[in-house]
């Protein structure tokens, strides 16, 4: 299939843009292995959040049992158009082979993980969704230099506390690279302190919990965020669009390459997040 086409319109059926953007960036950026990927035809996408938990309670035999209701609400999350767009020559758009439709998809794909991955961990993105690091209700441990496995393991309790599970530990790449340095507190040792994930022999795990590593820009130093896959959502819009326009660049003799998805996240249990890092102001 070629890049080629005479108008600006939807060059590919929606299960081969999936393959050439959405797959690829749902595989680059660190923010959708983390989180649950839900994808939703709406505008809006609700999710339940119980607030409190019908009561039970110990009742004699034949006694009426005391009806008693869920609190429920519910997180409302919109996604957000995050578009790019390529300029590529004709020669590479009009080869037919796959390859030439890869090169363009992927290019695009990285880069849209990479702003993907920029806003979860982020604040507030203009224009874009609240990132992980406006949530006000977080749980915090205070680890201002960390020379061993206490302070994820204060993380983890902190989370089962919540009735919550760490699946992922997330810092920048600068902080594994020190977090890899790290040796067992043994005479004479050698041996890193992190473990080798079997699953993925490039990855880390502190106490089987596997350690992500973003850019440095993503995640500020000597930080590491901890959080559960069932409570960190990444909801994506499924009309994502991969368009090619031919006027657009007509004095280069080029092609205009335009992809657009809607992504936005959500944290209906905010408790369940937690930060590893100096306390503020330290």
């Amino acid at each position: 299939m070629s890049l080629l086409t005479t108008n600006a319109g939807g060059i590919l059926r929606p299960e081969e843009v999936g393959a050439l953007i959405v797959q690829p960036v749902a595989k680059a950026s660190v923010a959708m292995q983390v989180g649950t990927i839900v994808e939703t035809n709406s505008k809006d996408f609700r999710i339940p959040i119980v607030t409190d938990d019908v009561s039970a309670s110990w009742t004699a035999e034949g006694a009426d049992i005391t009806a008693t209701d869920a609190e429920v609400d519910e997180l409302l999350v919109t996604p957000k158009k995050i578009a790019a767009l390529s300029k590529v020559s004709r020669e590479l758009a009009a080869d037919s082979s796959p390859a030439a439709q890869n090169v363009v998809g992927q290019s695009i794909a990285r880069d849209i993980a990479r702003r993907v991955d920029s806003a979860f961990f982020g604040d507030t993105v203009a224009n874009g969704p609240d990132g992980i690091s406006s949530l006000n209700d977080i749980q915090f441990v205070d680890a201002d230099t960390i020379t061993n496995v206490d302070p994820f393991s204060e993380a983890i309790s902190k989370a089962e506390n919540e009735g919550a599970q760490i699946t992922a530990f997330i810092a920048n790449a600068a902080t594994v690279l020190a977090l890899s340095k790290l040796k067992k507190l043994t005479t004479g040792s050698n041996e890193p302190l992190l473990q080798p994930d079997p699953t993925l022999p490039t990855r880390r795990q502190i106490l089987g919990v596997p350690l992500y590593s973003v850019p440095n820009t993503v995640v500020p130093a000597n930080t590491v965020w901890a959080v559960d896959i069932s409570r960190v959502f990444v909801v994506v819009r499924q009309d994502v669009e991969l368009s090619v326009d031919e006027s657009f660049y007509f004095g280069s003799d080029s092609l205009a390459v335009r992809a657009v998805m809607r992504v936005a996240f959500g944290f209906p249990h905010e408790r369940a997040v937690i930060k590893i890092a100096p306390e503020p102001g330290t």
